[in-house]
């Protein structure tokens, strides 16, 4: 372990101080206004200074600043490929959307990836995607050309998210790093849950399963595959002799209380890193935590929009890094 990681720990330690804590949310939460909300937010830091009254102006600051915070401690962004894989996804559906239904891109792209949305764009246009890394020029060519055939922007999806999670299962194993590697494997395997039950709730078939689930090590995608094929009971019963059985419990509640179970499984994959000083685990668990504070804000601020109960609130509220 080198000085620049020991260094790069330490003003994390540093930044950890700033993070909500749980007396923080109770205190948003006893907001009486969206307003009031805001200024507390701005108050604590948050936003650019300039007094952001937009609830994802000001959340997409932060996500800015995180990752300005991680490019100035360290030159090595390869590890965190994990983390912006599928911003990249994400923005290379809205380029072949754009360019197959001939739309300007206006506000489709998030910031963050890997690759400059200008050359995703560029790529679709010309039928050229060499510039882009090879797993993801193989997806995009068959999802633009998918796209541009059938008009089925469903499948379209399916393609990308699919290649997706591929890429960060191969990323996390590629890290060197066991955190990174679990939290992978988790992400994918959460992902294969939520497309196993939105396709055994919509009647999807078999075929469509095998195209859209991506293999992990934690699920058996025959045994999901076949189960969602049937009925949410058959989901939740093999979730059952699976590391996800409190997954399925969650679902029988709500999807957001699964979605809550889900980003709480994150904070306690990485709570150990709190005191781990000598891998660049801390820094990694930093800006999943960011993330996790960002959508519970996220969550406060639309409920205070939609003049929702503090207590219903409550109830989607994630745990803490700290």
């Amino acid at each position: 372990m080198g000085n620049d990681t020991i260094y790069a720990v330490a003003r994390v330690r540093s930044k950890e101080l700033s993070l909500l804590t749980r007396q923080d949310i109770d205190q948003l939460l006893s907001c009486k206004t969206y307003d009031e909300c805001l200024r507390i937010l701005h108050d604590k830091g948050w936003g650019t200074g300039g007094e952001e009254t937009s609830a994802e102006a000001l959340l997409s600051a932060e996500e800015e600043k995180t990752w300005a915070f991680i490019r100035e401690i360290t030159e090595d962004l390869s590890p965190f490929r994990v983390l912006l894989i599928p911003t990249d996804y994400n923005n290379l559906k809205a380029a072949v959307k754009c360019v197959v239904t001939d739309t300007e891109p206006h506000n489709v792209f998030l910031p963050g990836g890997t690759v400059d949305p200008e050359i995703m764009m560029r790529c679709v246009r010309e039928n050229d995607f060499s510039p882009l890394p090879p797993s993801m020029a193989e997806a995009a060519d068959n999802a633009y050309h998918t796209l541009l055939h059938t008009g089925d922007g469903q499948l379209c999806d399916v393609i990308l998210d699919r290649a997706c999670l591929s890429e960060v299962q191969s990323a996390g194993k590629e890290a060197g790093h066991e955190l990174l590697s679990q939290y992978a494997e988790l992400l994918v395997a959460i992902s294969d849950i939520k497309v196993a039950m939105r396709a055994c709730r919509t009647g999807k078939n078999r075929e469509f399963l095998d195209s859209a689930l991506a293999p992990c090590t934690t699920l058996d995608m025959v045994e999901l595959a076949a189960a969602a094929c049937k009925a949410p009971e058959d989901v939740f019963a093999y979730l059952s002799s699976t590391p996800y059985s409190h997954a399925a419990e969650e679902m029988k509640i709500s999807y957001s209380a699964f979605e809550k179970w889900c980003d709480d499984q994150v904070i306690e994959l990485i709570r150990d890193q709190k005191s781990n000083p000598f891998t660049i685990g801390p820094l990694f668990a930093y800006v999943l935590a960011r993330r996790n504070e960002i959508s519970s804000v996220r969550i406060i601020l639309s409920g205070k929009l939609n003049h929702l109960d503090a207590d219903m609130i409550r109830e989607r509220m994630r745990e803490m890094y700290v």
